[in-house]
């Protein structure tokens, strides 16, 4: 057994823990406005921050948050009109809390309907190659992106080729390659955005970004 790890200590853990939903959320807040500087975050994307430091663990990230102005403004008005909701991962919509989407707003993931031979036949990723299939659900929509870099940086491609745009794009893409570029070509953009610079991102940040902002609705 580790140093400093008994068996006591083990028992107290297993039987202690929190059963209370309510419980274990308020004190997950509290925890995060406590170790959490928000100062730097407007209010109206305060929420926001706060579930994506819930859903990553990680209260650091607050300071390099990036928003255009008036990105929350957007993405209430696009979800509150029933806009679609476009996201490039199925973890990503399976993290969206559809009771909160309060227009019935759809979820569109169109990851699924690209082949892998279809992608290498066409040069490129699946993720890639799937938003492309965004197009009809673009203008307007709040897009998520919380797992591939070549999907924002095609995203970014398709806007500047002159599609449709969407009212929000939060960009939370994460990895090794791509993931640095392709969120600094968000900001750069001009289109109306809430990202997290760097390496760090993820399905889960994104989807609580979604959630964040559909609370506001209610």
């Amino acid at each position: 057994m580790a140093t400093g790890i008994t068996t006591t200590t083990v028992s107290e853990a297993v039987t202690g823990w929190i059963r209370d939903p309510a419980e274990i959320y308020r004190q997950s807040f509290a925890t995060i406005r406590a170790e959490t500087d928000l100062a730097r975050v407007p209010a109206e994307l305060t929420d926001l921050a706060i579930r994506v430091v819930h859903a990553c663990g990680m209260p650091d990230i607050v300071a390099e948050l990036a928003w255009s102005d008036g990105a929350a403004g957007a993405g209430l008005a696009a979800l509150a009109a029933g806009k679609p909701i476009v996201v490039d991962a199925e973890m990503v919509a399976h993290g969206i809390i559809r009771r909160r989407l309060t227009a019935a707003n759809p979820v569109i993931c169109t990851l699924g309907e690209v082949t892998t031979a279809e992608a290498g036949d066409a040069g490129t990723t699946r993720s890639a190659l799937a938003v492309d299939r965004w197009l009809p659900w673009l203008d307007g929509a709040v897009v998520a992106i919380g797992n591939a870099p070549t999907a924002l940086f095609r995203l970014l491609e398709l806007m500047a080729a002159g599609a449709p745009r969407p009212a929000l794009v939060l960009g939370f893409a994460v990895g090794f390659v791509g993931a640095v570029e392709s969120k600094q070509a968000l900001i750069a953009s001009g289109l109306a955005h809430v990202t997290l610079p760097g390496r760090r991102g993820g399905s889960a940040m994104a989807a609580a970004a979604v959630n964040a902002l559909a609370g506001g609705l209610a």
